[in-house]
């Protein structure tokens, strides 16, 4: 009876250089996929990147609008009162804003809830089933 490892398979070769071939292989595959993942994600990364900078962009664009809208308004209301009070007027019209937007940013802000409970009872489940595998 001969040895499995010293048998030789279908082209020549032994089992024992089959497997090292097949092991070879494998870790060629799994360092080719490694470096395909890598390039995908450095590719959304930048992708993501330029979006950003165009969100920042636009939020910088907004910012700018509101306050020539503010200066408008300002100028505007000074043609009825004195500019002082118009920008007054302005000013405690975007306090306003302010605060609701503050308050309502705090009670949403108060519903959430940092544990992630689903996970932690998956979990729990898992580690009850990992004691008791059969049951």
């Amino acid at each position: 009876m001969s040895n499995p490892e010293t048998r030789a398979g279908a082209g020549g070769e032994s089992l024992g250089d089959l497997v090292s071939d097949l092991t070879g292989d494998l870790s060629k595959l799994m360092r080719q996929e490694l470096e395909l993942a890598k390039a995908e994600i450095r590719q959304e990364a930048a992708k993501a990147g330029k979006a950003t900078g165009m969100l920042a962009a636009a939020g910088f664009a907004g910012y700018l609008t509101t306050v020539l809208l503010s200066l408008a308004l300002v100028f505007a209301l000074g043609a009825v009162v004195p500019l002082g009070w118009a920008a007054l007027i302005v000013a405690v019209l975007w306090g306003i804003a302010g605060a609701v937007l503050y308050t309502g940013g705090r009670a949403r802000l108060r519903t959430v809830n940092p544990k992630p409970e689903r996970t932690v009872e998956t979990l729990k489940e898992d580690a009850e089933w990992a004691k008791h595998p059969t049951s």
